[in-house]
């Protein structure tokens, strides 16, 4: 890299450190074999189709696994499931990933977690490979919210809350 290209990536770096996403909990499943990740890079794509996007990057464990187009689930976390969040993306690997928290399974086998402010399940409907990641574009097939709207946010490295609104 130049010094251009280490000073853009080092900037790039700590600007996104001031993007606050809601953290969740990607699931999926292959094989009897359930597998997730704690996750900030989704976003809503669509109401028409209803869509989502992730985006994995093809190092993790999990990218395989979607790379075949499996079906997926984004789990949206509430403030107290810091816990899962940490499961999810720390050195507990495979099955150990699903040890906090209460998980179901949809119709399908893909799991879900219960208790999470929202949980959105998806049918994998195209991939798109870019840089380090793959985009994933899933097709809403389920959805299901609960309780009130206090997700799980997580800005310049660390979690947070929401607090009161401003208007």
């Amino acid at each position: 890299m130049e010094a251009t290209d280490i000073d853009l990536a080092a900037n790039m770096r700590n600007g996104l450190r001031r993007l606050a996403k809601a953290v969740v909990v990607i699931t999926t499943v292959r094989d009897g074999q359930r597998h997730a990740m704690a996750a900030t890079a989704v976003s809503e794509l669509s109401m028409d189709p209803p869509s989502l996007l992730i985006c994995v990057n093809r190092s993790a464990s999990l990218h395989p696994v979607l790379a075949t187009g499996a079906s997926f689930c984004v789990n949206i976390l509430e403030t107290g499931q810091m816990d899962v969040s940490r499961a999810c993306s720390g050195a507990r690997k495979g099955e150990a990933r699903f040890e906090l928290g209460t998980w179901k399974n949809s119709a399908t086998g893909v799991p879900w977690l219960a208790g999470a402010q929202a949980s959105f399940e998806c049918e994998c409907e195209r991939i798109v490979d870019y840089g380090t990641h793959s985009i994933f574009i899933g097709l809403v097939v389920d959805a299901t919210v609960h309780g009130d709207v206090n997700p799980l946010v997580y800005v310049d490295g660390g979690y947070v809350t929401i607090g009161e609104p401003v208007a």
